[in-house]
């Protein structure tokens, strides 16, 4: 913990860094999804998984936007215009390589907006291209097609 002094006033800082990293690995922020967020392509579909949902925790919009393909990827997200959102969790539910090039990630996303608590459970498909992977698309798992 650091201090910062603010007009006279002593405030207590928490190095956020050393907290536990929002996407629930158990590991501080700073040796789990903040090397990614600083530019180090994420290893696995998982990997990125995790740093995505920590992205949207943390509010990074070109992060977000970095690390979704392409061919899927809006051409803005305006994070900052959407109504608060307090993340609560995320719990994985399945990893899934389906080749050398391609994974998926069953999760289920925790949240509230202006009190009211939902969830988000999602299959997200990643594809591997250019030495990195990238989120493609995600569907509802509870949903036949």
């Amino acid at each position: 913990m650091t201090s910062l002094r603010l007009f006279g006033i002593i405030i207590l800082v928490k190095n956020l860094t050393q907290n536990p990293c929002p996407c629930e690995s158990g590991n501080p922020y700073s040796s789990c999804c903040q090397p990614y967020h600083q530019g180090l392509a994420a290893p696995t579909s998982l990997a990125l998984m995790r740093s995505r949902y920590t992205a949207f925790v943390f509010g990074l919009e070109d992060y977000l936007l970095k690390t979704w393909h392409p061919d899927t990827r809006p051409s803005f997200l305006n994070l900052a215009d959407d109504p608060a959102t307090q993340w609560l969790g995320l719990q994985i539910k399945r990893v899934e390589n389906t080749s050398e090039e391609s994974g998926i990630v069953e999760f289920v996303a925790r949240y509230k907006i202006a009190g009211k608590a939902t969830r988000l459970h999602e299959l997200s498909e990643f594809i591997y291209t250019d030495n990195r992977w990238y989120y493609l698309t995600g569907s509802n798992p509870n949903v036949q097609l």
